[in-house]
């Protein structure tokens, strides 16, 4: 079971745009601007917090959300999809014409037993990771 999944959508664009600007990170905030919505950066341009959580990995890029908005999520699958319009200029599909976008389906009882532990900005800075499907 995983915390974050993808459409086939997301995954084209994911390929698209690590071959335009190399290995990539997102982070899905619970800030303002855009709201919540998911924010796509090249590694090491936004700075992982010390309670941001990892979510998983998609396409070989990691999917980070804020210590704050995880504890709203923690029982939610969130689904990274794509849809055409504009979203924040500071995330990088924005010039293409298209944005993420989180959806999200509750997890069952059973599927959040199944859940491995979360790894936080802190233990990942401190060279922490989890095993497995991951990374």
């Amino acid at each position: 079971m995983r915390r974050v999944e993808m459409t086939p959508a997301a995954r084209d664009l994911l390929k698209t745009l690590t071959g335009r600007h190399g290995q990539l990170m997102i982070h899905q905030s619970g800030g303002c601007c855009d709201g919540s919505a998911p924010m796509c950066y090249p590694d090491g341009e936004f700075i992982i917090g010390e309670r941001d959580v990892l979510l998983g990995t998609l396409a070989d890029v990691p999917v980070w959300i804020s210590g704050s908005q995880f504890e709203a999520w923690k029982h939610t699958q969130m689904i990274l999809d794509v849809v055409p319009g504009r979203g924040s200029g500071f995330s990088i599909e924005a010039p293409d014409g298209v944005r993420f976008l989180s959806r999200g389906r509750a997890f069952t009882d059973e599927e959040m037993e199944a859940l491995p532990p979360v790894l936080v900005g802190a233990q990942w800075k401190a060279g922490q990771r989890n095993a497995g499907e991951w990374l």
